[in-house]
């Protein structure tokens, strides 16, 4: 497998593309990143994850209600890209162990960021309205944002309408159950602005840690809304074992994010840190292609590799 995120055209100019590596092996699998996909009028554009956010649309629909979109807080596309190169490299594999062909995988960020905004784009294309920027919530379903509360934010999510008619008592409000502007989820979308204001004035009557346990008894979707800081702290996220200790090369103990997909037969396990710049250029060099120390240390002078740190 060759995965490669040059710049469009750049490999295949230096002799390095797909159809030169398919004439050396077939069974190769060659897999492209780029920001806009191998071909097309944005093919040869450079793109980082920021430009990619915005030319998807992504930043146009995240932010908060009647102000300018903003990026998302991780780097979104450059995540869904690796993933899916990911997914397409394991299909490719798949197929090479059926029929012994390699392929060629070409992976968009762009292509990304439209998947993840399918739903969007499907709602514009069946009413021809232009989704913005919402803040938390959500436009089909109602309640489903984030509250302040006395002491704290909270995250709600009653998502159908059987627990409408249990959260509307256990806020204490049951009168919103029948009412006529709320019945429904199609009735709270279209009255969303009286009912948010009714909801949000109920919320900061009490402090977060009341509504939790009040909240959680019947069964309602909810959560806090936590810092980093309360993430690496959070009683699940210890009970699980998701954050994992390494040792660093220059002897400093890191703490780091384990592997977040587990497998019963094959568990994963974050086994390294991070490498130093260089680290295994040595060791990819010799087992790759072959090279012995005298030709690896000549390599340097000549300025085909960077230097170790």
């Amino acid at each position: 497998v060759v995965r490669e995120n040059y710049r469009v055209g750049v490999l295949p100019r230096l002799g390095l593309g797909y159809e030169a590596a398919k004439e050396r092996n077939p069974g190769i699998i060659y897999c492209s990143v780029s920001g806009f996909g191998q071909d097309g009028p944005y093919r040869d554009r450079a793109a980082l994850d920021l430009i990619l956010q915005a030319e998807s649309g992504m930043i146009s629909t995240t932010g908060e209600p009647g102000g300018h979109g903003v990026r998302c807080g991780v780097s979104i596309a450059d995540m869904t890209a690796g993933m899916y190169a990911a997914f397409g490299i394991m299909l490719a594999l798949r197929v090479k162990e059926r029929t012994g062909r390699g392929q060629a995988i070409d992976v968009s960020m762009l292509e990304g960021q439209l998947s993840l905004l399918g739903s969007m784009i499907g709602a514009y294309f069946a009413d021809g309205e232009v989704p913005r920027p919402m803040g938390t919530a959500y436009k089909a379903l109602l309640p489903y944002q984030t509250f302040r509360t006395k002491t704290r934010d909270l995250a709600l999510a009653v998502g159908s309408e059987k627990l409408w008619k249990v959260f509307c008592p256990a806020i204490g409000c049951p009168e919103l159950t029948d009412d006529p502007r709320y019945r429904t989820n199609a009735e709270r979308v279209r009255n969303r602005d009286t009912l948010i204001a009714r909801l949000q004035a109920v919320f900061l009557t009490r402090p977060y840690e009341e509504w939790e346990p009040l909240l959680l008894a019947q069964g309602i979707p909810m959560g806090a809304i936590n810092s980093i800081p309360q993430v690496v702290e959070h009683p699940q996220v210890i009970a699980r074992g998701a954050l994992v200790e390494t040792t660093h090369p220059r002897g400093a103990t890191v703490r780091m994010v384990g592997a977040p997909v587990r497998l019963s037969e094959t568990p994963g396990a974050v086994r390294t840190p991070a490498p130093m710049l260089g680290e295994h250029t040595d060791a990819v060099l010799r087992e790759l292609l072959g090279l012995d120390d005298r030709a690896i240390a000549a390599l340097p002078e000549a300025g085909a590799i960077g230097p170790k740190r």
